[in-house]
């Protein structure tokens, strides 16, 4: 299965935040959203991505104070992207190897949707019930 495929599925809104946005309002984002990351922006494309899991790490270090600090603060730069035309297996392999659990997805340089590990997840599982199908149909009618 492709990533345009999952993507087709879940469908390719990307939740946005620009760098100079502050954390507190990051926050907000994240619960009205219903989300654990946002890809940070700016007029030049993908600058950046920032995860609930930055924030709670910058938090122990800087404490509240953090909440009034840009988003450009705790912000991943060296972001681990995919395509459309990639495969969930090497998509698993690439957020394995980074230790990442959001992944945007880049076509022709625009963002084109963002795949989580917990949509790789529902994707195996759907693969696997299908198998199960197919072979319990296979055995039924041999």
């Amino acid at each position: 299965m492709r990533i345009a495929d999952v993507l087709r599925a879940k469908g390719d809104a990307v939740a946005t935040i620009t760098a100079h946005t502050s954390v507190g309002a990051l926050l907000n984002e994240l619960v009205l959203h219903n989300i654990g990351a946002m890809v940070v922006v700016s007029p030049d494309g993908v600058i950046g991505i920032v995860s609930e899991r930055d924030v709670v790490r910058k938090l122990h270090e800087l404490g509240a104070d953090l909440l009034r600090r840009p988003v450009a603060d705790i912000m991943t730069t060296t972001v681990a992207t995919c395509a459309p035309t990639d495969s969930v297996d090497s998509l698993s392999a690439l957020m394995t190897t980074n230790r990442v659990r959001h992944v945007p997805v880049m076509d022709g340089g625009r963002l084109a949707g963002i795949v989580s590990i917990g949509d790789v997840v529902k994707t195996r599982m759907e693969e696997l019930q299908a198998e199960q199908a197919q072979l319990q149909a296979y055995i039924t009618q041999g």
